[in-house]
């Protein structure tokens, strides 16, 4: 399999996704380490850090982006993958610095450009997130 880099044009400092646990054309299992290094804990919150939402959504949406170019869904390297829709996004737990967050991407249809997908967020056994979204890849 592909290395991540060689699938979606995220980096460092805003690569959030580490490893595919496992792929098959209707889903994705990937680890994403929310580092106790990353910048963002220094403002949220001052001695009680918690992960961003926003951050973990966008782990999501690159894990999203993972499916559709393993899927063959246009070329998201020479393309901008963007995303369309979000609804039902569920929060229902914290995740802290040092948690390894597991990310399951589904695929539910592809119409036209666009490819809808839900997904599940978990870490130490509890759901953080679940949240239905749709991606496109567009020309920059």
């Amino acid at each position: 399999m592909k290395k991540i880099e060689e699938l979606i044009p995220q980096r460092e400092p805003f690569k959030f996704v580490d490893e595919i646990i496992d792929y098959t054309r209707e889903k994705i299992s990937v680890k994403a380490l929310m580092k106790e290094s990353f910048d963002f804990y220094k403002g949220h919150f001052p001695g009680n850090p918690v992960t961003p939402g926003v951050i973990l959504c966008e782990a999501v949406f690159q894990s999203g982006a993972l499916l559709m170019s393993l899927r063959g869904s246009d070329d998201v390297m020479a393309k901008t993958t963007v995303v369309t829709r979000i609804q039902n996004a569920k929060f229902k737990n914290i995740s802290r610095p040092g948690d390894e967050v597991i990310i399951e991407v589904t695929f539910k249809e592809e119409l036209a450009n666009a490819v809808f997908m839900k997904a599940k967020a978990t870490a130490n056994g509890k759901t953080l997130l679940t949240i239905d979204f749709a991606a496109a890849a567009v020309e920059a």
